[in-house]
């Protein structure tokens, strides 16, 4: 099983990108493509989904969208090629709120899901979603508190800042991490 793969972005299709590390190209489905850039590295956290007919990567910009990634497929009747689609339409926070508030038209908006699904996961996930910042490394850890740390100075509440630190990019310097969050936050 892979936890995560750094390497080099060479291709970005409409549902997929793939990462060159030593050599060997992965095709990895991610949520948004076109938030990768070519020739650029990243850490790509990935989820492998083993069938008999099937074996493919799912990858992630954050632990903690591969975290509600597993989450989502945990529901019964919602695979990884449903989840993936509402990831890419919503936030983590808004699809946790939804789920917790029992918003079935939220929920409904994404592909695919139906009133069926969407109680299905609102019977499967409300109460469970408690886990955002589970599994971050200490250095990760510290990154991240800087950047909100950061952002609290500039006066942003914390309740703004946490769905936006999951998506910048970790690996820039403090200030770009900074500038890229302060993006997300005018949005």
């Amino acid at each position: 099983m892979y936890d995560y793969i750094k390497g080099t972005i060479t291709y970005i299709k409409n549902n997929a990108i793939v990462v060159e590390n030593n050599g060997i190209g992965y095709l990895v489905y991610v949520a948004n493509p076109y938030s990768y850039e070519l020739n650029k590295e990243y850490k790509v956290y990935v989820y492998q989904h083993v069938m008999e007919d099937e074996n493919s990567l799912y990858g992630f910009k954050s632990v903690e969208e591969k975290e509600f990634f597993l989450k989502l497929i945990s529901v019964k009747g919602l695979g990884c090629k449903m989840a993936l689609p509402i990831l890419a339409v919503g936030s983590i926070d808004g699809i946790m709120d939804a789920i917790e508030r029992e918003n079935i038209l939220y929920l409904k908006k994404f592909p695919k899901i139906g009133d069926k699904l969407a109680r299905q996961i609102v019977l499967d996930l409300k109460g469970k979603l408690e886990f955002i910042g589970v599994g971050l490394s200490d250095d990760e850890l510290q990154v991240e508190n800087e950047l909100k740390e950061a952002l609290i100075a500039l006066g942003y509440k914390e309740k703004e800042i946490i769905p936006v630190i999951s998506k910048v990019d970790t690996s820039l310097p403090i200030e770009g991490q900074i500038k890229d969050a302060l993006k997300l936050l005018l949005r």
